[in-house]
């Protein structure tokens, strides 16, 4: 689960728009509005307790009833995602999942969306970290039939080498569009610097080098592997009890067997990193600097989480948070500032992030280093602590609203061995968090010395000078980047001695 910026961070490509029409207030005005009211009460979040019953072959079936409104999400989640992707072959499980949609042995991709909008929905495919997922949003009349559709496509897929070919292209594009931009790029290294060599560590989406070396066997020997009953969960959200789904999904998935070889053995997640604390991804030309810094965080079930998500709340979690108000709000120095605290099933990341000219880079590498200190080292306020508790809570409840954000959040504690009750008691959890708690979560997790930062930009505008801050700092050009190794270096293979 990913406690990232709220709502307020989608609209930072609009940033220089909003900023153009606020600058029709004037100064005065701004000057009498500028003291922030104080939060409103709590509000109660109505959220229905998920129950459950396992299939005799192993599938797990959570169901949330809301009869709000005749709508049903149903998805199956495999509890193994790109953490399984085998060494060098990166993006094997998203390859594997997206493609569910594109075929069956009964069903081409063409066929498989025609009769999924002849029920009103769309079928969805794809794959994270700790799961990989397929589902559909229907009316309740519809449902048998969409789960018919949703089984055939994760039981049944073909993997045709077109479509293959197809979905490597389009991945492969816009992996290259993202490694253009230096948010992204900084993203990536900080990902290497917190898992190394562990399972973690590469992108999910596979990286130029591996995507290419994928072949069929790979992407079906993957499903065989990982696509079984006993690891998979299909979570209902919406107009539908226990029992209709447990009859649903006996009729759809009943004759899916578990095979008698267990699962392989997991790997580590998290391995030690070997980059150096600030690292310099050079991408000549580029308008923008990103800093991203990144720590070792917190499993989903660890008992710090309530904590973690109310101080990563404080430090970058909205719009009125320390990050925000201090780089952009305060200085001008980004159209936005924020942190991310990552939770997955066996380790996590807590970040921030900022978009600033070249030039600031190395200002706000030393605002977002200040800004862990001061959280790690000072209690917050009270009035502070009550705004973004109150901010937690009403982003919980916005996105409970659908059955599709339900479906996610019921998902989560299922993927990650939570009581399924535990959605009821997040807003009480979240306001019983003390300041204490707050400063002893950032002083573990916001250490300088467990610090990695990452710049990325035109090099030749801040490297200098970070270096100069910050001596320990190591420089990449951003077009010799080897994603697939821990050292964001190409591996050199010796060839073998020549016997005489």
């Amino acid at each position: 689960m990913r406690f990232r910026k709220s709502a307020w961070s989608e609209l930072r490509p609009y940033g220089l728009l909003v900023a153009m029409m606020l600058g029709v207030c004037s100064a005065s005005a701004w000057a009498a509005s500028n003291t922030l009211p104080e939060p409103g009460p709590v509000r109660k979040v109505d959220v229905p307790v998920a129950q459950e019953k396992t299939l005799p072959n192993g599938l797990r079936v959570v169901v949330a009833q809301r009869k709000v409104t005749p709508l049903v999400t149903t998805t199956l989640y495999v509890k193994s995602g790109a953490e399984v992707d085998p060494a060098q072959l990166a993006g094997v499980a998203n390859l594997s999942a997206s493609l569910l949609v594109k075929g069956t042995a009964t069903r081409s991709a063409p066929q498989l969306a025609q009769a999924a909008d002849a029920l009103g929905g769309s079928l969805s495919s794809g794959a994270g970290y700790d799961q990989s997922r397929i589902g559909i949003t229907v009316t309740t009349p519809k449902l048998a039939a969409a789960l018919d559709l949703v089984a055939d496509a994760a039981l049944h897929p073909v993997f045709a080498q077109e479509e293959i070919e197809r979905e490597r292209k389009q991945t492969l594009d816009a992996l290259r569009v993202s490694l253009s931009r230096p948010d992204r790029l900084a993203r990536l290294v900080a990902a290497r610097a917190a898992y190394g060599e562990g399972a973690y560590g590469h992108s999910a989406s596979g990286t130029p080098a591996s995507l290419p070396r994928i072949t069929r066997d790979d992407i079906a020997r993957l499903h065989q592997t990982y696509y079984r009953p006993d690891n998979a969960v299909l979570v209902f959200a919406g107009d539908i009890d226990l029992d209709q789904a447990v009859a649903l999904a006996s009729k759809a998935f009943g004759e899916w067997k578990a095979p008698a070889t267990p699962l392989p053995a997991a790997a580590a997640t998290r391995g030690k990193s070997v980059l150096a604390p600030i690292i310099v991804v050079d991408l000549p030309g580029t308008g923008q600097a990103a800093v991203a810094s990144v720590h070792a965080g917190i499993a989903r079930n660890a008992a710090e989480y309530y904590p973690g998500i109310v101080a990563n709340a404080v430090l970058g979690g909205s719009y009125s948070s320390r990050l925000n108000q201090e780089i952009r709000i305060k200085r001008g120095l980004s159209y936005g500032a924020g942190s991310s605290l990552d939770t997955r099933r066996d380790a996590g990341t807590l970040g921030a992030s900022v978009q600033t000219k070249n030039p600031s880079a190395v200002e706000v590498v030393g605002l977002v280093l200040g800004e862990f200190d001061t959280l790690a080292h000072t209690l917050p306020p009270a009035d502070e602590l009550t705004a973004r508790k109150a901010t937690l809570a009403g982003d919980f409840g916005f996105g409970l609203e659908t059955t599709g954000g339900l479906a996610g959040q019921v998902a989560d504690l299922a993927l990650y061995g939570l009581p399924l009750d535990e959605l009821a008691h997040f807003v009480d959890k979240v306001q019983a968090v003390s300041g204490e708690q707050v400063c002893d979560f950032a002083r573990m997790h916001l250490d300088r010395d467990g610090t990695t930062i990452v710049v990325a930009g035109d090099a030749k505008q801040f490297a200098d000078a970070l270096a100069k801050a910050y001596p320990k700092t190591e420089r990449y050009l951003a077009a010799s980047l080897d994603f697939d190794s821990a050292t964001l270096k190409p591996v050199v293979v010796k060839p073998p001695a020549e016997k005489h």
